[in-house]
């Protein structure tokens, strides 16, 4: 247990249908997906969006990649599963942090969504996290406090300056920054309608998927703080990967990540051997005219 420093993560969820009935369409008589839907559209036609706010939704997802203090990779796992209960997949994220020594939480966005959400929903489900709520500490020592990077480590804070600076893409841009694969074939977009028929298998692929982007484009800021050297971060991706091929099998979602991570490595060679082409070419036509 003494050696998970960090469990990085990563939540999907789909609408709670029967709150946003009661609470949106009180006077309405709407079943849980009619209402969902009527509140998806009535954001869209007023933001030009239909993401639904996080005080409306349950979590179906939850992935966590566990990682040591030399930040390797020990294992990425989704919680509950085949059976994906939001009320047991709160349970396990808050007792799993607190059976792990209270590890660093690693998230992107975590502290816009993803933990408010599982903070609602320990609330909601009356699951007891005081080493989390531990309002009576020091202010700066609080789990919560926003630059308390020993409790949660919000990468796209670290990244925006604490949102000085906007990171238009998110970690989908971070990631391709970093040629790795990103959003592919899945996207946030798509989870409430793979879930009403019935493809929280497929959730929870993109779910794992996610976490791994957000693991490398963490070990890229342990580059840039100076914790890792760049040698250091390629012996901890080629572990990473060596891992994902052994978990195939289990695992198919890993065969697509890959696929694409080829795939972003080979644009990677081919845009630097044009850069070489085009320096050797501009080399010599120097030589000529000099």
């Amino acid at each position: 247990m003494s050696e998970v420093k960090y469990l990085i993560f990563d939540i999907e969820t789909v609408g709670d249908g029967d709150l946003i009935q009661k609470v949106r369409f009180p006077d309405e008589e709407l079943t849980p997906r009619e209402a969902t839907e009527r509140y998806r559209r009535q954001l869209l036609e007023e933001t030009g969006k239909d993401i639904l706010p996080g005080t409306f939704v349950l979590p179906v997802s939850v992935a966590i990649a566990k990682v040591a203090a030399d930040f390797r990779l020990m294992e990425l796992t989704v919680l509950d599963s085949p059976a994906f209960r939001p009320q047991e997949i709160v349970r396990r994220f808050w007792q799993g942090w607190q059976h792990y020594e209270r590890p660093t939480l690693v998230s992107f966005n975590g502290r816009g969504y993803d933990m408010p959400v599982m903070e609602l929903a320990a609330f909601r489900f009356g699951i007891s996290v005081p080493a989390w709520f531990n309002v009576d500490s020091r202010s700066f020592e609080q789990s919560r406090n926003r630059y308390n990077h020993d409790a949660h480590l919000d990468l796209q804070d670290l990244m925006s300056n604490f949102g000085a600076f906007r990171i238009n893409g998110g970690l989908n841009l971070l990631a391709n920054l970093i040629h790795k694969p990103g959003k592919s074939g899945i996207d946030g977009s798509q989870v409430q309608d793979l879930y009403y028929n019935g493809h929280v298998d497929r959730i929870n692929d993109y779910c794992r998927c996610d976490v791994l982007d957000t693991y490398f484009v963490f070990l890229r800021t342990r580059v840039l703080l100076g914790r890792l050297t760049l040698q250091e971060e390629e012996t901890l991706v080629d572990l990473a990967r060596q891992m994902l091929t052994e978990q195939v099998e289990n695992h198919p979602a890993y065969e697509h990540y890959l696929k694409v991570w080829d795939q972003r490595l080979s644009r990677k060679m081919e845009s630097l051997a044009a850069i070489s082409g085009a320096e050797k070419k501009a080399t010599s036509e120097n030589g000529v005219t000099g």
